[in-house]
């Protein structure tokens, strides 16, 4: 299901979810044109990368089955997180009497201050996903960073194709709402987004939400285990879909992937053990992109 909105709004069969979306986004939205105008000032940032600091939950919200968002609050209002997109965080939490290091990606941005939000879904195998989806508020996770992915500047891409399956949406939506948040950035976006069933679909509203305001974002949701009313793609990751909605190979273009190891293996191979981006492999090598061209997150 390829989903593009015209200049004139039209009805949705979602509307109240819609509506709820455009609600989770508008403090995002608002804020965007008045972060070109302040002066620049010296920022109190947050998060520091050689070490871990203790951030307070101050809300948790239920996104879907087995994913929460979860909001922790920065020191003061006016402190934000410091992070580049994109960039990721390690959280540190005791699990079982073992402290547990994982990489998660905030998916809000450096300028909107005041809070930092992590959308965690929890694996039943996850130590640390599983903990961080049973915080409550008043609870507190260690977290350090940021840990920069790639350079990026605006219109440094003409086109950006995603690939994400599940969780691996998070990192894609730090990226959509940074090109966003600058009326400057022409980057077209395209995002091929993979999930088991329509109930899985992480963030649906707040996607499809961005998309609806920004003519530059196409969606294509592609479910592996539809119900027999949906009507958009299905099964798993092709060499036809790739062809047909990510951008062409070519150095003006980037492609990124974010997933689940299946998936990973199946669209681009996995990262190395060193986390470094590894050999280019599976269907993107097949269709002749280039690991320049192509990033794993």
């Amino acid at each position: 299901m390829i989903l593009r909105f015209p200049a004139q709004a039209k009805s949705l069969s979602r509307g109240a979810l819609m509506t709820a979306g455009m609600a989770a986004f508008a403090a995002f939205s608002c804020s965007s044109s008045s972060a070109h105008c302040e002066e620049a000032q010296q920022p109190k940032v947050a998060l520091n990368p050689k070490e871990f600091r203790s951030f307070t939950v101050r809300k948790v919200e239920t996104v879907n089955h087995n994913t929460k968002r979860v909001t922790f609050a920065l020191p003061t209002p006016e402190h934000e997180m410091g992070i580049t997109t994109p960039s990721c965080l390690m959280a540190r939490a005791k699990v079982d009497g073992k402290t547990v290091v994982r990489p998660y990606t905030p998916t809000n941005v450096n300028e909107e201050k005041g809070f930092l939000e992590l959308v965690v879904k929890g694996y039943r195998h996850g130590k640390l996903s599983k903990h961080i989806v049973e915080l409550k508020e008043g609870d507190s996770l260690d977290m350090k960073g940021p840990f920069p992915k790639f350079s990026y500047y605006p219109n440094r891409y003409k086109s950006i194709g995603m690939i994400a399956g599940g969780s691996g949406i998070t990192p894609m939506l730090q990226l959509i709402k940074t090109i966003c948040r600058n009326p400057e950035d022409r980057t077209e976006i395209t995002l091929l987004y993979c999930s088991v069933s329509e109930e899985d679909i992480i963030l649906r509203e707040e996607v499809e939400a961005m998309m609806y305001l920004y003519p530059q974002i196409s969606v294509i949701h592609v479910l592996s285990n539809p119900s027999a009313e949906w009507k958009g793609l299905t099964g798993f990751v092709a060499k036809e879909m790739i062809e047909t909605y990510m951008p062409e190979p070519s150095d003006d273009n980037l492609v990124c992937v974010c997933g689940p190891p299946p998936m990973m293996y199946h669209v681009s191979g996995d990262k190395a053990k060193d986390k470094s981006q590894g050999e280019l492999q599976g269907l993107l090598k097949e269709m002749y992109y280039t690991s320049t061209q192509v990033f794993k997150f």
